[in-house]
């Protein structure tokens, strides 16, 4: 393994602690903001289930991510380093606007954008990015689906109960339903820099003829992820918990359960969505539940554009740097 492959590796666990950075906010923002846990704790729960997200999801993301989004024959060292640096240049703007952009699609526009570049559009595996463009609006439909359903359930549930029980109890179960986002945050998402590092040893012969994700990049990726969600993202978490709808400890309830349903349904199916626009598509859904004036659609609004600009610019960044470099 010579050096430059090993500064890629590490490239790529920066990545992949400025995914947990940025990414922060999607499984505490509704648990600080209900004012549950403080931030220190909650970033500590959130990164302990972070952690240990790997053993109970496999590797299908990151199969999608390592080999189904451009061909694997036409992956590079200078490639991957394109990819990495425009994946996190974008994260690092992302957190500067305080724009709950997603650190996932950042990383795909990278590939495809450095594709492109190398090889051209013949290179691209469209029926994995045709899959991962359609996700960008289905995940967050969903979670607002769910949020909308378990919240109309779970109202109706407690709507003879007190409003100092149903808080009480909906603090207790606001830290199952964060553990539970947590852990397909981290099944989803340190999944994506398993893929590009396992795509980056198949491509200099050290995995041999077949494509697999070790052992030790499996935890070390868990645990970059876990680390950069220690720091938190802090500007996001106003964005996603204050800003697009005020929660309740029961609202934080159905919103975070309704995006773990979604997360840990697409990490065993192997599709790399978006934490950021799940929980927000669910947090948009609790919020209309109590009326449509609730959820700040301007905000929801920008958040929106950010989504879609993700992709094209991080893809333009990643294209500009494989041609500076090669």
């Amino acid at each position: 393994m010579d050096l430059f492959v090993i500064f890629l590796i590490a490239l790529a666990l920066l990545f992949d602690f400025l995914n947990g950075f940025n990414d922060a906010a999607n499984s505490i923002a509704t648990v600080v903001s209900t004012r549950v846990l403080s931030p220190r704790y909650a970033v500590i729960w959130a990164a302990f289930f972070n952690f240990i997200a790997f053993l109970f999801f496999g590797t299908h993301v990151a199969g999608t991510v390592g080999k189904g989004i451009i061909d694997i024959s036409i992956m590079s060292k200078e490639l991957i380093f394109s990819t990495l640096i425009a994946a996190c240049l974008w994260d690092i703007i992302a957190w500067y606007f305080g724009l709950p952009t997603s650190s996932s699609h950042a990383l795909m526009g990278g590939l495809i954008g450095s594709a492109i570049a190398k090889a051209g559009v013949g290179s691209l595996i469209w029926s994995g990015i045709i899959k991962i463009v359609v996700f960008i609006f289905v995940s967050p439909v969903l979670g607002l689906v769910l949020g909308l359903l378990l919240g109309t359930i779970v109202y109706r549930l407690v709507r003879r109960m007190a409003p100092t029980q149903v808080d009480q109890f909906f603090r207790k179960g606001q830290l199952v339903s964060a553990a539970l986002v947590s852990l397909g945050h981290g099944g989803n998402d340190a999944q994506k820099t398993m893929g590009i590092i396992a795509g980056l040893l198949f491509s200099t012969g050290i995995l041999g003829g077949t494509f697999y994700v070790p052992v030790w990049v499996v935890l070390s990726c868990q645990a970059a992820i876990a680390l950069g969600t220690m720091f938190g993202g802090w500007r996001i978490v106003k964005t996603m918990g204050q800003r697009v709808t005020k929660l309740r400890p029961v609202d934080g309830f159905c919103a975070e359960s309704a995006a773990a349903v979604t997360l840990s349904l697409s990490s065993w199916f192997g599709i790399p969505v978006s934490t950021t626009h799940t929980i927000t598509g669910s947090i948009m859904g609790v919020g209309t539940l109590r009326r449509f004036t609730a959820v700040r659609w301007g905000v929801a609004g920008q958040i929106v554009w950010a989504w879609i600009l993700t992709i094209p610019f991080s893809a333009i960044i990643s294209a500009i740097i494989y041609f500076i470099v090669v």
